[in-house]
This record gives C-alpha cells, sequence and structure tokens, in this order.
C-alpha cells in the first residue's frame, strides 16, 4: 500500500472529469486500499475521491462513522456512483483535501438514493440523508471536475479554515 499525494487548487487536474471504471480487477483492488490508506493518513476527512490523488476513474471513499449520532452506512468505496434521486436542499460548511485553508457553505440534496459498485464490480444501493447525503455530493463533485468552492451559496460564504495548535 502507498500514501498517494493529494493534488491541491488551483491544480487544473482538479477540473478533469473522470471515467467510468471498467476493468474490476487487481489493480483497481490495490488503488482502492492507497485511497484508503491516503485517507487515513492525511488530516481529518470524511471522504476522497480517485481524482483527488491523480486517477481519473468514478472512484469516491465515504465514511462519515465517527461522527457522532450520524446515519451512515459505514466505509463505503463507491464506484461509479449515480444519484438517482435527491429530496430537499440544505445549506451546510464544507472543507476538502484538495482546499486545505477554507471552507464555505454549499447547498445539497438533504437526501439522495445511490446506485453504485463494489470494487468487485457487485451493484449496490443505499437511501442517504444528512452529513453521509452531503458528503458523498461533495465527493461525486470531483468526479465531474468540480470543488464545494464551484457550489459556494455566495463568496462571502468563504472562510479561513481555523488552524488549531
Amino acid at each position: 500500500m502507498a500514501q498517494l499525494e493529494i493534488l491541491t487548487f488551483p491544480n487544473e487536474r482538479l477540473k478533469q472529469v473522470s471515467q467510468p471504471v471498467e476493468v474490476f480487477d487487481d489493480d483497481l483492488r490495490s488503488f482502492l486500499k492507497d485511497l484508503e490508506e491516503t485517507m487515513d493518513g492525511g488530516p481529518s476527512s470524511v471522504g476522497i475521491a480517485a481524482p483527488q490523488v491523480g486517477r481519473f476513474e468514478r472512484i469516491v471513499l465515504v465514511d462519515v462513522s465517527a461522527k457522532p449520532k450520524t446515519p451512515n452506512h459505514g466505509r463505503l468505496f463507491l464506484i461509479n456512483p449515480k444519484i438517482v434521486t435527491e429530496q430537499g436542499q440544505v445549506v451546510g460548511r464544507e472543507g476538502c483535501l484538495s482546499v486545505p485553508d477554507l471552507t464555505g457553505n454549499v447547498s445539497r440534496a438533504e437526501t439522495i438514493e445511490l446506485e453504485a459498485q463494489d470494487g468487485n464490480g457487485n451493484p449496490l444501493n443505499f437511501k442517504m440523508e444528512g452529513f453521509e447525503a452531503r458528503a458523498v455530493q461533495h465527493e461525486m463533485d470531483h468526479l465531474d471536475g468540480l470543488l464545494f468552492l464551484d457550489r459556494l451559496v455566495s463568496r462571502r460564504d468563504l472562510f479561513r479554515r481555523k488552524k488549531y495548535k
């Protein structure tokens, strides 16, 4: 396993649209382990997407289980994720491993239904709400070359991240 370098804003590669995963092999599963090690070894986060480490395939990893009292499905590798329904809109604060010094308010669907595949190509279906739904939508934006900066409610809703000593 390896900890991968995280691309940061304003790196133009972060605007690249990712392609669907078509081959589910040992190389993919090895990459998933590297992606997991990268997320676990970096600053605290609840998700990471393959484009953030320079692999432009539709792969995200999300895990909000450490956040108390948050409904969740545990650690999820979502390959070729697709939101099939969404309801409601809620504004919330977001940060990003690729935008380490800023946070911002973004409007996202409150609940989503999602289809994806696991690391072996098996179909997955989830209904998600609240923070987990927000985290998945945030990571899926990376697959389309978007950052939370592209979805700010307004420019006044951009903030310097607090630094704790």
